[in-house]
């Protein structure tokens, strides 16, 4: 098969080490196998507080980690980081997408903004969230769904406060976490942090919660081959990636 044709070439802008691992698992997972390249990004502190979020996606973090890309073929880079990219607003994030786009020539998105799209492309309308964060942090992740006129029914917000320790979470921690935070009522459950391990896990999690399950690394792959119009019905990778746009 012609790479240049078929395969995808992604980039990922990932702040720290946490659960970086699931882009190329995901790689590997999709066909035709996609190319990743994932650049870790640097901070001042890894913690979910609006101030050190705020740091960590400013526009010249984002610069940094894109000269790392220059000249490496991706056909399009997300910034993989959902709370790094909601808490400073949709102005925020369009400056983010704005100077990666410049910064690469290349189309450029936020996992935030890949949320947006991937609850509209299931089909849901109200959703639930299960947020790792804490609760200030939480509520805006709610906010920003509400811009695209999401009904969030639900929300949890468990506290951790570090990327680190988020990235720790096994198998069954993650699937206790998506029944605990579940709600009769939503047509989907979003889990939004990108240090979360998920790609493994994907089809356990709908399993777990009986609806579709969107996790922050799995809709920013998704995006990623969207931008790339590279973006087919797979199985395997829950309903968003079984689903035809």
């Amino acid at each position: 098969m012609d790479n240049n044709g078929y395969t995808a070439h992604i980039g990922f802008l990932y702040p720290g080490h946490a659960a970086e691992d699931d882009y190329p698992q995901l790689a590997q997972m999709v066909r035709p196998v996609a190319d990743v390249q994932v650049v870790h990004t640097d901070f001042v502190e890894d913690a979910h507080t609006v101030e050190a979020l705020t740091e960590m996606g400013s526009p010249q973090r984002l610069i940094d980690g894109a000269g790392h890309l220059q000249h490496s073929g991706i056909e399009a880079v997300m910034w993989t980081s959902t709370s790094a990219s909601f808490v400073r607003g949709l102005d925020g994030i369009r400056e983010q997408i704005d100077t990666l786009e410049k910064a690469l020539q290349v189309p450029a998105s936020t996992t935030a903004m890949a949320f947006a799209r991937a609850v509209s492309a299931v089909n849901a309308h109200r959703v639930a969230i299960a947020a790792t964060y804490p609760n200030d942090v939480a509520q805006l992740f709610q906010r920003f769904l509400e811009h695209f006129d999401i009904e969030v029914v639900s929300m949890a917000s468990h506290g951790i406060v570090t990327a680190a320790e988020v990235g720790t979470l096994g198998k069954d921690a993650v699937l206790r976490f998506a029944r605990d935070n579940n709600h009769p009522d939503a047509d989907a459950l979003l889990i939004p942090d990108t240090a979360l391990h998920s790609a493994n896990w994907l089809e356990d999690l709908e399993v777990a919660a009986g609806k579709p399950v969107l996790t922050a690394n799995q809709v920013s792959f998704w995006e990623g081959l969207r931008l790339c119009h590279k973006l087919t019905p797979q199985k395997g990778l829950g309903t968003l990636f079984a689903t035809e746009l």
